[in-house]
């Protein structure tokens, strides 16, 4: 039994156009002829035909070796198919799991994103609103001392108008 140890020994291509070759049965050898043709170079029948008989042997013992190493072949490939289907359907899980991950992961960006936005949002409207209080104190402090001065020029026209006529 002819056994390859593996399929790296012998190249993709031969096994690919050993495997899709088709068997030669148009070829027949004249084995009458050519015990004839020992015999007539001197050797007598029985050997003629004990040389035959090895040759015949041979070749039969090739064509079920062949036809054993095909098979091998054969068998080989459709496990190498199986093995780089199987890889390749390992492979496109990965992705689709890194696909997920990739999903998840930008979903939660984006949420610590619009989470980060809005409380930006909230301390800029809690500033605006602080800011707006200080302006409105600032205002009320200026329409009080507004109203002081108006009070002070009054009371200086009043007191101006009774001291007048004294000083005329």
């Amino acid at each position: 039994m002819l056994l390859l140890p593996t399929s790296r020994l012998i190249p993709r291509t031969l096994i690919r156009s050993f495997a899709t070759s088709t068997p030669r049965s148009d070829f027949h050898f004249d084995t009458h002829h050519f015990v004839q043709r020992l015999e007539r170079e001197g050797l007598n029948r029985a050997q003629a035909e004990g040389i035959m008989t090895a040759m015949a042997e041979r070749h039969y013992t090739q064509q079920v070796d062949f036809a054993q190493i095909k098979s091998e072949l054969q068998l080989m490939e459709k496990n190498d198919l199986a093995m780089i289907k199987a890889e390749n359907d390992r492979l496109v899980a990965d992705i689709e799991k890194l696909k997920q991950r990739l999903r998840e992961e930008i979903t939660r960006t984006q949420a610590g994103v619009r989470l980060d936005l809005n409380l930006e949002k909230g301390r800029m409207r809690e500033e605006s609103s602080h800011q707006e209080l200080k302006i409105k104190e600032v205002d009320t402090r200026i329409e009080q001392e507004i109203a002081n001065l108006r009070t002070a020029i009054q009371a200086s026209k009043v007191s101006s108008t009774l001291c007048l006529p004294y000083i005329t």
